[in-house]
């Protein structure tokens, strides 16, 4: 790539996206967002040489056309399948893979302490993070520019600006740009007069013109021309370049190379406008941009649709929480940058003044929650399971401890497969249930999710969470109206009546327990007692009693990481003295192990 011209960089870049759409078309996947930064990715190739130089991707929905070409395209059509390629950047897939990913917001993090160790053990290579797809939304970007205009260390920031938050909130019902008053800083610098000139005096120049430029400041930094919008960064100490125009291909060029070249010049952000969805018009057309898929008509961009049956957990949650809205005037929604993926896009719809999106800011989503119910409404807070990780401090420290009734929707619990490991929900049951006065449930079917929501509706002295997988639902019967009855805290019930052998589940495992009792009184004539849980906390007691008594093994059955519901159930059995007996304990961890490059569970 480093003697290619800037014809052929082009050329390559096209041929990128063809490549990208063709692929993703038969897997699925992230793929507007690595189309809008083609021609970004082959000129950082261009330019810098991996795996010497560290290229961190953002989130790592933009780096689909960096995997292909650092020798990972005759494998792209493995992508997000069992042993196949990561749907994000993995350091064990790709030594130019600099830093894993798949949450947000983390890349300035990274590489600065990536540019601080490099001075640190002398070394002189360069390293470029590159965020945006609405990576900037959250507060750890922030955090890391304060620092990097402290430090100095010499590190390259792209923000890629295409006016897109990174995660589904864009839905059929309309697009939904990022959130913030940085955002609305970023657009109006775009749609400003001044920058509209310079932008397109700067491209109708040619590259030779513009070398001819002795002043990197005087013409770079001159097309923000000292706007306030571009003093945030220099204010924090970071060296405001932009905004660059993301698809001129010289451009981008001109711009990397002058910066590579320019000795101790600190932190540096780079601003580059892209369009996300570049270069496929039905990505383009569409009001989500097309930014996460399932299979498609390459040609036409329509994707395969499911076949008819139960609608998705998501789906249950949010027509159940409407229900109890339409009654309940103090019910509040709030998610982050995720209506489409929490089904809180359709309450907007209904209720628009009592749905908040923060943007890709778990922490402050909590805590705003928390402000919420101070004031006596009722907020529901819907996270995935594994984005909730990034405001732990704020569940336990804002919420759990000053006893406030927020209600955590814990939707993608459990193991969700071609995500992979940065997106599985195993862990929210083990840190929300250690915590003081929190409320856990998890739904056995769509039914339940539906009572839960009622249930956690008129949870008011407390903090509550429900977790419910990824997935459709089991066509149980449900409520009329979509309006589930309050269930007593903690207490679960008996689905199937057994001897000797008794199956505790938690969550909609629970329907894997039945079919597997059914089995066995199938082919081995065993009769197996199923309980379905509800409740991690408070546990069941009396339940958990009963089935310790009356049987001589008890099984506990959950999807999740160890010091879940069957270390609650442990706790319970040895506090009331229930292992003295001659029921049998025996953990059965049942250990995935994935196998390298492998993402499928």
């Amino acid at each position: 790539m480093k003697n290619l011209s800037l014809e052929e960089l082009e050329s390559l870049a096209d041929e990128l996206r063809e490549e990208m759409v063709y692929t993703v078309s038969k897997t699925g996947g992230h793929l507007s967002s690595s189309l809008g930064v083609s021609e970004l990715t082959v000129a950082l190739h261009h330019v810098f040489d991996t795996p010497e130089d560290k290229i961190i991707w953002d989130v790592g929905h933009q780096a689909y056309a960096h995997k292909i070409l650092t020798g990972r395209r005759q494998r792209m059509h493995t992508i997000r399948q069992s042993y196949g390629v990561a749907g994000f950047p993995k350091r064990e897939e790709s030594v130019h893979d600099a830093f894993g990913a798949g949450h947000s917001s983390t890349s300035i993090s990274a590489g600065l302490g990536m540019a601080v160790g490099r001075d640190l053990l002398g070394k002189t290579n360069h390293v470029v993070s590159v965020i945006g797809d609405g990576g900037m939304t959250a507060g750890q970007a922030y955090e890391a520019i304060n620092n990097a205009g402290f430090l100095n260390s010499n590190l390259i920031i792209i923000l890629n600006d295409n006016q897109q938050v990174s995660l589904p909130t864009a839905t059929v019902d309309g697009p939904a740009p990022p959130v913030g008053a940085l955002s609305k800083a970023l657009r109006n610098l775009r749609s400003s007069r001044k920058f509209r000139h310079r932008r397109g005096s700067a491209k109708s120049n040619k590259l030779e013109t513009l070398e001819l430029v002795s002043n990197m400041d005087t013409y770079i930094r001159g097309m923000a021309a000292a706007t306030p919008e571009a003093s945030i960064f220099e204010q924090l100490g970071i060296y405001y370049i932009g905004p660059v125009d993301g698809h001129n291909m010289g451009d981008l060029v001109h711009v990397l190379n002058e910066v590579k070249q320019i000795p101790a010049i600190g932190p540096v952000l780079i601003h580059i406008i892209t369009e996300k969805g570049k270069g496929y018009p039905p990505a383009q057309a569409a009001a989500d941009k097309m930014h996460g898929v399932v299979r498609f008509d390459a040609k036409t961009g329509k994707q395969m649709k499911n076949k008819s049956g139960p609608l998705s957990y998501t789906q249950y949650f949010a027509d159940s929480l409407i229900a109890e809205a339409k009654e309940d005037r103090n019910i509040v929604a709030i998610h982050a940058a995720m209506g489409g993926g929490t089904g809180l896009n359709t309450f907007q719809n209904v209720f628009p003044r009592r749905c908040f999106d923060v943007g890709i800011a778990e922490q402050h989503a909590v805590t705003f929650a928390a402000g919420l119910a101070t004031e006596g409404l009722k907020p529901f807070c819907a996270i995935y399971s594994s984005f909730l990780q990034r405001g732990f401090d704020q569940v336990a420290h804002d919420v759990a401890l000053q006893k406030l009734p927020v209600r955590f929707i814990m939707d993608r619990a459990g193991l969700v497969g071609p995500d992979g490991p940065t997106h599985c929900g195993a862990f929210d049951t083990t840190f929300m249930a250690c915590l003081p006065n929190m409320v856990v449930m998890a739904p056995s079917d769509e039914a339940q999710l539906m009572h839960m929501v009622a249930t956690a509706a008129r949870i008011d002295d407390r903090p509550s969470c429900i977790r419910f997988p990824r997935g459709n639902g089991v066509g149980a019967p449900l409520p009329l109206h979509n309006k589930g009855t309050p269930l007593e805290i903690g207490k679960g019930r008996i689905l199937r009546e057994g001897s000797r052998v008794a199956i505790l589940g938690f969550g909609t495992i629970v329907q894997s327990c039945m079919a597997a009792a059914e089995i066995l009184e199938k082919e081995a004539g065993i009769y197996v007692s199923v309980g379905d849980a509800r409740f991690c906390k408070p546990l069941d007691g009396d339940l958990i009693k009963q089935l310790a008594k009356e049987h001589e093994v008890l099984i506990t059955v959950e999807e999740g990481s160890v010091g879940g519901f069957s270390a609650h159930v442990s706790h319970f059995l040895g506090l009331n003295g229930l292992l003295d007996g001659n029921l049998k304990v025996k953990k059965i961890n049942k250990q995935i192990i994935m196998p390298k490059n492998s993402y499928s569970f």
